[in-house]
């Protein structure tokens, strides 16, 4: 099906986060549209979506709802984006320069992947596999999606694998469950095939200088404002009017409250729409020192209805319901603890041996709740006294009762956050006594790695589709994969292309899992 113009008009990108910023600038640099016809409308008050970090270090303190993990090697869509954008801090340099030459200083090693209380000692250097484990490991990388189908990941390994080395710190790094797609771990498996041999350290890791909402969305923004990009805050989406036009899907109309007034924006001939379906963070909902997070449910999330009105009656147009049916299934805490001071840092040098500024993410192997912390190199939010400190953590089992604290994680205030890991530390909770510690709760946070089947994720431009596209986590790309950056940059410049006939070409999936040094040092690793 072929666009509803060669020419467009005006681009309207319906959600704040990475994947519409990074539309918005290949319309700009790529397609040669205007930055005053491309508006960008998103409910929170501020852009970046997922990508955040938001608080008040002396009253409320910091929270990020999440890290993102980084390589300079699978991710071509993305520097290939940020090296265009110009960085903040550094004049006549990219956003990509300043981020390869600040892995350069600050390289990513942890000498204690997994830890106990005795001593962190472990380093996860063997993947503690037997020879079916090897076995049926092989199969599910060399098995064909078409074979996979949506089963689960549990549906092609044994019990035994789960409780393995390997699958502790693969599990901890991505935030894959057994219960989690078969499809989606073949792809991890293919994709970061360079990073089997290294990941009990992290080594291939790589790092923005702050948090990914000042390194990667503010110069992103800062840009496309430049170019006049119109951003409009406090506005959502309701509905999309549509028409069938010449055998095809035209967007009419765009339904939103802007600031809580109902509008309606008219869509002309020549316009395109854009629109971020889903997201991992929907319901999201933050507790406090004394108060844990509300557990928000569906009759909460907003950001899944335009879709489902889209999808229905429409099987191109995917299926949402095959991501969010399950929040017990999906949802994920995590945590952000802010304190002054280095009493805390020097106690965690001591006990890991990983230096302040390697990023080093630190899992208690014996912990109830699974919970991970990693220390990001200070100051991670740039505007930050340099005697502040801010790291993140999470738990891949919040349901479960902690061995420190008589709770679940789901129910427990930062306080108590922060008894459970001094506990795991052994530390004196009075190094943390002044921290200020934010759980988050985020029922959706994995649902783009739930079992799908073909074609329950749609492709960016769907078929039947002339003026419309989507750009998410829940768009198909393939080979590529989920819960990263690059995939929302890759669906964005794919449907911006296909919208508007760019026909520069896409930077290709890099095929690591064809080099033969990949596939040996894969192997070695697999045999210890």
């Amino acid at each position: 099906m072929t666009p509803l113009s060669n020419k467009a008009g005006r681009a309207h990108l319906l959600g704040g986060g990475i994947g519409s910023l990074a539309a918005a600038a290949f319309l700009i640099r790529d397609a040669g549209m205007a930055g005053h016809d491309i508006s960008i409308l998103e409910a929170a008050p501020r852009m970046g979506g997922s990508l955040d970090g938001v608080g008040d270090q002396e009253e409320w303190g910091h929270s990020m709802r999440g890290g993102r993990l980084l390589t300079t090697d699978p991710y071509e869509c993305t520097w290939d984006l940020f090296r265009s954008i110009p960085s903040l801090v550094h004049p006549g340099r990219s956003v990509f320069d300043e981020t390869v030459e600040f892995n350069e200083r600050h390289r990513s090693c942890a000498m204690a992947r997994l830890v106990d209380r005795r001593r962190a000692g472990t380093p996860a250097a063997s993947t503690g596999f037997s020879m079916q484990d090897r076995l049926d490991l092989l199969r599910l990388s060399h098995a064909q999606e078409s074979e996979l189908g949506s089963r689960c990941i549990t549906d092609c390994l044994s019990p035994a694998f789960f409780e393995t080395a390997f699958w502790r710190v693969w599990s901890t790094t991505f935030a894959f469950q057994p219960w989690h797609s078969a499809v989606e771990f073949r792809r991890y498996l293919h994709r970061f095939m360079l990073e089997f041999s290294r990941i009990e350290t992290l080594a291939g890791v790589r790092r923005t200088v702050c948090n990914p909402h000042d390194s990667l969305v503010l110069p992103l923004q800062c840009w496309l404002q430049s170019q006049g990009v119109r951003m409009i805050g406090h506005c959502t989406v309701t509905e999309l009017e549509h028409e069938s036009r010449e055998g095809g899907l035209v967007i009419t109309g765009i339904r939103c409250e802007l600031q809580g007034r109902p509008r309606l924006l008219g869509v002309d001939d020549g316009d395109l729409v854009f629109l971020q379906n889903g997201s991992m963070t929907d319901a999201s909902s933050v507790g406090s020192m004394t108060r844990a997070p509300a557990h928000l449910t569906r009759a909460d999330s907003t950001s899944w209805a335009v879709w489902e009105k889209l999808a229905e009656g429409r099987p191109a147009f995917g299926n949402p319901a095959a991501f969010k049916r399950c929040i017990v299934q999906s949802y994920w805490q995590s945590f952000t603890v802010t304190l002054r001071g280095t009493a805390f840092l020097e106690q965690m040098q001591r006990f890991t041996g990983n230096e302040a500024d390697t990023d080093a993410l630190v899992t208690f192997k014996d912990s109830n709740w699974l919970m991970s912390i990693v220390l990001v190199h200070p100051p991670h939010l740039a505007h930050l006294p340099a005697d502040v400190l801010v790291f993140r953590g999470h738990a891949l089992f919040p349901d479960q009762i902690g061995n420190h604290v008589p709770k679940a994680m789901a129910d427990c205030s930062g306080a108590e956050i922060l008894q459970e890991l001094c506990g795991h530390l052994g530390v004196d909770p009075a190094t943390v006594a002044s921290a200020r510690c934010i759980p988050c709760r985020m029922p959706y946070l994995t649902s783009r790695f739930m079992p799908r089947g073909p074609g329950e994720r749609p492709q960016p431009v769907p078929p039947g589709s002339r003026n419309f596209a989507f750009i998410s986590q829940f768009v198909e790309a393939p080979e590529d994969v989920v819960f990263t950056v690059e995939h929302s940059v890759r669906t964005a410049r794919t449907a911006v292309y296909q919208l508007t006939g760019v026909r520069r070409a896409m930077p290709p999936v890099t095929p690591h899992e064809r080099s033969l040094h990949a596939q040996f040092d894969a192997l070695i690793q697999a045999l210890e």
